[in-house]
């Protein structure tokens, strides 16, 4: 499923999310004229290698440009591939502007980077020894979502689904949304175990639940959680809480105007 548009109102221009795209996009543009021998340097300059962050092996002195802990930072804005960039940039670009309205834009940068720090260190703690580079927002992204799902667990989502040469829009609530992605995480963390695997799955869980934390600091103080109505609609009994959930109602005070697609 391909997020496309969500209903939940933002108040901020997203100055942050907007900046960290342009940013990430520029240094995958770098990496695209490098050759294949200094696009792999900088993979290995900039990128987290576990190994290199826990002391159990050394980077020689030419890549070893920063210090192993700032690469928890730096890792967010490489990316391993066309593909590797656009869908992290969309999940941010769709759901990081309500999260950013929600914080303000000085904060919502320090949530991003944190809880991609965290997310990077949860990978590099499954394996401690490994010496594969770990790049991507996907761990920030992450905890972008995590939060989401606290601020705004009944936003209707537009998704698009590639059903052979078709593309099915569907809407569906944050909560069911995010946390069938959740869940899908997880059941790939218990599959992969101690195998290896390219995708990092320990730091979209790890970013997940570091997000759904830090959003009660980071958030505004006047900016509700769950509120009396969200309760309600997250109810364990009464006739109406499925209905509420799987067909929520739009925000009446959302600023956005439906797209195309309805």
């Amino acid at each position: 499923m391909i997020p496309l548009h969500d209903d939940a109102p933002a108040h901020r221009t997203p100055w942050v999310v907007r900046s960290v795209v342009g940013l990430c996009v520029l240094v995958f543009l770098y990496q695209l004229v490098l050759d294949e021998r200094a696009e792999v340097a900088l993979i290995y300059q900039f990128g987290m290698i576990p190994a290199a962050l826990f002391g159990h092996g050394a980077l020689p002195a030419d890549l070893a440009v920063v210090p192993p802990a700032l690469t928890l930072v730096t890792t967010i804005f490489l990316h391993g591939g066309f593909m590797h960039l656009i869908g992290n940039m969309l999940f941010l670009w769709v759901f990081g502007d309500n999260v950013e309205s929600a914080m303000g834009h000085w904060r919502f940068l320090a949530f991003l980077l944190l809880t991609g720090a965290i997310a990077a260190l949860c990978h590099g703690l499954w394996d401690t020894t490994s010496e594969a580079p770990l790049i991507g927002a996907s761990g920030a992204v992450s905890g972008v979502l995590g939060g989401y799902i606290i601020l705004y667990p009944r936003a209707r989502i537009l998704v698009g689904i590639p059903i052979g040469f078709l593309f099915i829009p569907l809407r569906l609530p944050a909560l069911v949304l995010l946390g069938l992605w959740f869940g899908l995480q997880v059941l790939n963390v218990l599959r992969v175990g101690s195998e290896s695997d390219p995708i990092a799955w320990f730091a979209h869980v790890g970013g997940f639940l570091a997000g759904a934390v830090l959003v009660l600091l980071f958030r505004d103080r006047d900016h509700p959680i769950l509120s009396k109505e969200k309760e309600m609609a997250l109810a364990p009994f009464g006739k109406d809480a499925a209905i509420r959930i799987l067909r929520p109602e739009p925000h009446p005070d959302s600023p956005y105007k439906r797209g195309p697609w309805g």
